[in-house]
């Protein structure tokens, strides 16, 4: 019988976006639907915020499948101050 430990290392959010940034993890990916539940806006509305380049822009994962990726819509969450009313109160999206 063995009495080796075994050590298991905690998952941090910043050794998440690491392993996901060096391919060791797949990136989330959410459909316009899961998109539409957090961000509080309509279909359309999101349709042109992303044309303008005012929210990430949707990948096509095969010829109707829409999807974005789920820490570009973070970023994008706490990049919006939420203090000014009005059009075009969202920050540009880098490209």
């Amino acid at each position: 019988m063995s009495t080796r430990k075994t050590h298991r290392r905690r998952s941090t959010a910043a050794t998440r976006r690491r392993n996901s940034a060096d391919g060791q993890n797949p990136r989330r990916m959410l459909t316009e639907k899961q998109v539409l539940e957090i961000v509080p806006v309509s279909p359309a509305t999101l349709w042109r915020m992303e044309r303008d380049g005012l929210f990430p822009k949707g990948t096509f994962i095969s010829a109707n499948r829409k999807v974005w990726f789920t820490d570009e819509v973070v970023g994008w969450q706490n990049g919006v101050s939420g203090r000014r009313r009005g059009k075009h109160h969202y920050p540009k999206v880098e490209v």
